[in-house]
């Protein structure tokens, strides 16, 4: 019988603030990061781990070598207080480095950090934001390399015109019109891998790619390219990451069409009411690759 094995604790909130700025901490340079703000650090945190000398507590209820999940949570926020960054890379990569230093009996961790989203209103005055936010996937081990894939999830944007859906396939079954112009909504996450994954761990301004930046170019995108379809859309959302960031191996989108109904509409056509579709949406997946990361 063969096993694969993991567990972890999943949700741990940190929120690591810094009572007043602290000169080379509090902010990070522009150039590196358009004047990120670190005075509030704020993720929530899935840790697994991996390892087959976990396997005694699965078979026999030996938990000799059991970290309890309980004490994972705690050495997160220990961790927290010592990581002085202010990216979740850059805190995943800290995370799993220091998780392998002190349990041995961990072969692997993966960690996942996704962003809580607030905006500065001065140096002490923050609001929650809720909605467009960053993730990082992590895994390191002690025997294979570094995994790392970013992400940019929960964008949701509406294009008034410029987006078109027309001479797709058509038979029996076919009730949708084709329409050369239409307002566009997406559900859209994006997600981009490095074709050195330390690059991307450590969350240093060389060669690091902010999800902020990755946002800008996908909004650029959709705002000025006239897409025939939402594949037409993400693929060229795709070429340009890959144009702008030369150090990314792939990026990745996840997409959901939520194209609203019309319900009502002026005489003359100016005007018109839309109401939120049904539950049923379209989704859109693309991967593209550089074609030296393989």
């Amino acid at each position: 019988m063969k096993h694969d094995i993991r567990y972890g604790k999943a949700e741990i909130t940190v929120y690591r603030s810094y009572a007043t700025p602290l000169q080379g901490v509090a902010r990070i340079p522009e150039s590196d990061f358009t004047g990120r703000s670190n005075t509030l650090f704020a993720a929530i945190v899935t840790v697994e781990v991996f390892g087959d000398n976990f396997l005694p507590s699965y078979t026999e209820g030996d938990n000799s070598n059991v970290v309890a999940t309980d004490t994972m949570k705690n050495f997160v926020y220990a961790m927290a207080l010592e990581y002085s960054g202010a990216t979740l890379e850059g805190f995943a990569a800290f995370l799993a480095s220091r998780f392998l230093e002190t349990y041995e009996q961990m072969q692997s961790v993966a960690i996942h950090c996704r962003e809580i989203p607030f905006q500065d209103h001065s140096d002490k005055l923050l609001g929650r934001r809720r909605d467009d936010y960053a993730t990082a996937d992590l895994e390191a081990g002690r025997s294979h390399p570094l995994r790392l894939e970013s992400g940019r999830r929960d964008l949701r944007l509406i294009k008034l015109t410029g987006s078109a859906f027309a001479a797709f396939v058509r038979d029996d079954y076919t009730t949708l019109p084709e329409r050369r112009d239409r307002p566009l909504h997406v559900y859209l996450d994006v997600f981009w891998s490095y074709l050195n994954p330390a690059t991307g761990a450590t969350g240093q301004a060389a060669g690091y790619v902010p999800s902020e930046q990755v946002k800008d170019v996908v909004v650029r995108t959709f705002d000025d390219f006239v897409s025939m379809s939402i594949q037409h859309l993400v693929h060229e959302m795709g070429k340009r990451l890959l144009d702008r960031f030369p150090q990314l191996a792939s990026v990745r989108f996840e997409a959901q069409n939520r194209l609203w109904d019309t319900s009502a509409e002026a005489s003359d056509g100016r005007a018109k009411v839309f109401s939120d579709p049904k539950p049923a949406h379209g989704s859109i997946g693309l991967t593209l690759h550089r074609d030296d990361s393989a």
